[in-house]
């Protein structure tokens, strides 16, 4: 039965890159009928299910995939934090996440950025859920027409995955409408966030952390940034211990020493400045 499910698995992979992610996905299922037990049929799925933003059964997958390979599974904490995400449970994505990051840097995958990234996103997720339930408890109304435009994002959004499961809608041009979705929602929010601030300084200002003061190991602010000579930035306690385990740049995979480390006074200097307006809520990040 394994070659039938490879055989269905390749079929899922050519309609995948066409765009066709509800064929994709039946494919798939196919695949797992005949070979249950192939942990990576699990994880093809759920990358099918991500493209039609059916979150539960994303999850599903990704739990069953570790069921079968719980050992260095990538893939499979990988989606399972974009499902978590995708249900709007920030705390559980970046667990996932998270995991997914060590794994990568524990076998040097070609993921570890990617990986990075999502760990940044779910950080961004916790902390901006927090933020929400912070403004709400000062500003009713600013509350009330920011659900407002998440509501219609989302009606938005379920419209474009009932076209794309329906056949009205090809996955690619799927993907485009959502990020064009989703771009406007998030300049509409931006404007309404500093319209607010503008009207209520003491209480309105919005909070965030640019990306790049986040250091690439622990993802906290950084407090003593260095450069390496591929001009990755990382906070220097981190980097120094990461090189005691590895001779290797944990993101880029080249080889990186400590005599590559040179001071970013320019990233510091600027840190420094965000830890002195920030103080007050920065350490909650």
């Amino acid at each position: 039965m394994a070659h039938l499910a490879e055989k269905l698995k390749e079929e899922g992979n050519a309609l995948f890159k066409t765009g066709d992610y509800v064929g994709a996905t039946s494919k798939y299922s196919a695949a797992i009928q005949k070979d249950p037990t192939n942990p990576f049929l699990f994880t093809n799925r759920a990358y099918a299910r991500i493209k039609l933003e059916e979150w539960s059964p994303v999850i599903d997958d990704c739990l069953k995939s570790l069921e079968l390979n719980p050992n260095n599974n990538i893939k499979a904490y990988y989606y399972l934090a974009q499902g978590q995400l995708g249900l709007k449970h920030p705390n559980e994505a970046l667990t996932s996440a998270l995991t997914a990051y060590n794994v990568a840097l524990f076998t040097r995958s070609t993921s570890t950025n990617s990986a990075a990234e999502l760990v940044t996103a779910c950080k961004k997720a916790k902390f901006e859920a927090r933020e929400r339930d912070r403004l709400r408890t000062r500003g009713a109304l600013r509350a009330q027409l920011e659900d407002k435009l998440q509501q219609e994002l989302d009606e938005e959004l379920e419209g474009i995955n009932r076209k794309l499961k329906k056949g009205d809608m090809r996955g690619h041009d799927a993907d485009q409408e959502r990020r064009w979705a989703r771009e406007a929602w998030k300049k509409n929010v931006d404007e309404l966030r500093s319209t607010f601030a503008v009207a209520d300084p003491q209480n309105q200002p919005h909070r965030e952390v640019p990306d790049y003061f986040l250091d690439g190991i622990t993802f906290e602010v950084m407090n003593d940034p260095v450069v390496t000579k591929n001009g990755q930035s990382y906070d220097r306690t981190t980097i120094i211990e990461h090189l005691k385990r590895s001779p290797y740049d944990p993101l880029t995979r080249e080889p990186l020493t400590i005599n590559d480390l040179r001071p970013n006074l320019a990233l510091r200097s600027a840190i420094e400045e965000f830890w002195k307006n920030n103080v007050g809520w920065v350490v909650d990040w």
